[in-house]
């Protein structure tokens, strides 16, 4: 009957386990699909917001180079513009054919004359009236001739222009530049005609330069104008490319001609974005879709898949903030065209995620980052090759990070297969090794170097999301280390005690496939509370000699109970990880402390006993190396109890412990199976078979 019962109790266990796992993946609360959406949601927008918005391609090219992107092809019908220095060349060329506009006033010239005849006098020191109309008559031929103002832009470009346009009412006449006259040339004139040669100081003493004004005005409009009509005579194209016609293909060498084909469609290209205002709305459009499916199919991937993640703050904290950090960085170096996208570390995505979390997780968090970048490149096929092959190597080569070597492993493999991935593609494209560019191999290896030196980040990450890799569990298994140095000295009982339930635990991990590592370093953790009064535990009297003779029952309890208080204590004043911690809390449970609960009970058989006084404050175990640690704990601690280690006696011993804890609902928190406890009974009871060999006597020697 104990035997049928022990099975239906196990019975009902699983069924409550498989429904829990079950319901895990269904049902789905309303606030636990808004939280999904708000966090999906708040992803997109973040990566959305720092991609690039301009979808126009972005070549680095130089002439006499390689072409080292796949083969262009024209999407559109495009002149082939010249380059600037021909267009100027045949600007200046055309500008020599450039004619200034003057507009001619007639009224200045008779006006001035007049005012000359008005306040010259007859006897005006020494020049008489004949003289007067000789100086007028000078006057009114160099307005006719037209006296042109220096000052002016046209005026300053009369030494170099050959004739300009007289605008003369509705009359434009071209006319030699060396026609007109200035006001300086019009005051020699006059000064050098022989009829005025022997009234030369008179003439110097008389003011000219107050009737010569200039009658002919530059028309800065029309003379601009002019100059533009000009040179836009001067066509900016020597040819049209058809669409659909091939450009340049990849490996050849870009000579002068292609050149300023591919430069007049990248200009093209330009002036179609510059003049499309709807194309912004597009773009941003297509990248929230295209992003917002990846984002969401990643995160039904761990909604599906991997509940328990999406659940855990942390786990979700750090992978959505990884993808969005490496998309973001892809991002500002796209839009402002520095370095190259293959200098990121992408390989640390999936190498992070497979320490903390596992392989197919590191795969999906990988894949989705990938194609979300790829967008942003113009060649995104093989961006993702080389990426998804470079991830995958690194994910491979990574199984469990217990070391830094493991780190440059991974890092050399992953940059290799980078090269390789990169080089196999450049011979499938080219056909010919010499032409290779060795750039991108650069940027692989200055990437590969990075990854090697991410160990910092590594610890991090751990700090900053509370997250424990096997590195951190090794240096705080080192018996070097305060706590576990103290627990020896003060407790060795306890210390030993720990070491073997240690041993135990991490045999049982590596069986069923739990992280051993990780047991065991909470096993030799989980007892440290007992270092504050290690009297009170037998593993550590000497002598017969207990405390507990001289405390009530129900202080001893208090005393034994407090142990996982005071551990958590320990563990909060050492900055222990949680994961730690949570050992420490766990490893008893919500179970009593059993000798002194029964024998108060015994004591007082017809009083009510108050449970809680002899309840550890638990809670039950919820992971499965949590499990572990507990059946390890309390088996090893009753097998010093036997008075005999017999096979049998060992096996009824496991047996009745596990059975027991099963019976009492420890194990309903933690994803453990029946094939999980099978296998720990099977190692436990071989383990201390071993522990507790029968030795054979040695005989004495006789005299």
């Amino acid at each position: 009957m104990a035997v049928c019962e022990i099975m239906a109790n196990f019975a009902n266990a699983n069924q409550w386990i498989m429904t829990k796992r079950f319901n895990l993946n269904i049902e789905l609360t309303w606030r636990d699909i808004a939280w999904r959406v708000a966090l999906v949601l708040a992803v997109v927008a973040l990566i959305v917001w720092f991609m690039p918005r301009d979808n126009r391609p972005n070549f680095k090219f130089e002439q006499g180079k390689l072409w080292n992107y796949s083969d262009l092809t024209a999407t559109f019908d495009f002149p082939v513009y010249k380059s600037d220095s021909v267009v100027k060349a045949e600007q200046e060329v055309a500008l020599r054919d450039y004619e200034p506009y003057y507009i001619y006033d007639s009224e200045v010239g008779a006006e001035q004359v007049r005012l000359f005849m008005q306040q010259f006098g007859k006897d005006q020191k020494g020049l008489s009236t004949d003289y007067k109309r000789i100086i007028a008559n000078r006057l009114n031929s160099c307005y006719a001739q037209g006296i042109v103002d220096t000052k002016t832009p046209g005026g300053m470009a009369l030494d170099s222009t050959a004739t300009i346009r007289r605008v003369d009412g509705k009359d434009a006449v071209s006319i030699a530049a060396s026609s007109v006259l200035t006001g300086v040339e019009v005051y020699e004139m006059i000064f050098s005609d022989p009829m005025l040669s022997d009234r030369l100081s008179a003439l110097q003493e008389l003011d000219l330069n107050e009737y010569i004004v200039p009658n002919l005005i530059y028309d800065e409009d029309r003379s601009d104008q002019s100059r533009i009509d000009l040179m836009n005579s001067v066509t900016r194209a020597s040819g049209v490319v058809l669409r659909g016609q091939k450009i340049v293909d990849r490996g050849t060498i870009v000579d002068e001609p292609t050149a300023r084909v591919i430069d007049s469609y990248l200009r093209e290209l330009d002036r179609r974005h510059s003049n499309d205002r709807g194309l912004l709305n597009t773009t941003v459009l297509g990248e929230l879709l295209y992003v917002l499916l990846i984002v969401l199919a990643f995160t039904v991937y761990l909604t599906i898949y991997r509940k328990d993640y999406f659940d855990d703050m942390r786990s979700v904290g750090m992978l959505y903030t990884l993808l969005v950090i490496f998309a973001v960085l892809a991002s500002l170096l796209v839009s402002h065209n520095v370095l190259h996208v293959y200098i990121l570390p992408f390989a640390i995505v999936p190498i992070f995620v497979r320490v903390f979390m596992d392989s197919r997780t590191a795969f999906m968090a990988h894949t989705a980052l990938v194609l979300i970048c790829a967008c942003m490149l113009q060649h995104p096929l093989e961006f993702i090759a080389v990426e998804m092959a470079a991830g995958l190597a690194a994910i491979f080569s990574l199984r469990e990070l217990a070391s830094r070597s493991q780190l440059f492993w991974t890092a050399t493999l992953a940059t290799l297969v980078a090269m390789l991935t990169n080089l196999s593609l450049f011979l499938i494209r080219s056909g010919n090794i010499s032409r290779i560019d060795t750039s991108e191999y650069y940027f692989l290896l200055v990437c590969g170097i990075v990854i090697f030196c991410s160990y910092p980040l590594l610890y991090i990450v751990e700090r900053t999301f509370g997250f424990v890799s096997n590195i951190t569990l090794i240096e705080l298994s080192d018996m070097n280390k305060e706590l576990l140095r103290r627990m020896s000295e003060v407790a060795p009982g306890t210390f030993q005690h720990s070491i073997q339930v240690g041993n135990l635990a991490a045999e049982i991990a590596r069986k069923i496939g739990a992280n051993a590592q990780l047991v065991r370093t909470g096993a030799l953790y989980h007892d440290i509370g007992k270092t504050q009064n290690p009297i009170y535990f037998t593993e550590n009297q000497s002598g017969g000699i207990s405390p507990h003779d001289h405390l009530s029952l129900i202080e001893s309890a208090q005393m034994i109970v407090s142990h996982v208080t005071e551990g958590l204590k320990l563990a909060d004043k050492y900055n222990l990880p949680q994961q730690i911690s949570d050992f420490i809390s766990t490893h008893h449970g919500l179970g009593k402390a059993k000798y002194f609960y029964i024998k108060y009970k015994n004591e007082h058989p017809d009083e009510p006993v108050d449970d809680l006084l002899f309840t550890y404050p638990g809670p039950n175990p919820f992971t499965k190396e949590q499990a572990l640690l507990m059946m390890a704990d309390a088996v090893e601690a009753a097998s010093r109890s036997l008075p005999d280690y017999t096979e049998q006696s060992i096996r009824r011993l496991v047996e009745r412990i596990i059975d027991s804890q099963v019976q009492e609902g420890y194990f309903r928190d933690c994803p453990i199976t029946f094939r999980d406890i099978a296998y720990a009974k099977t190692v436990l009871i071989e383990k201390l078979k071993t522990i507790y060999h029968t030795r054979i006597s040695y005989p004495d020697a006789k005299a």
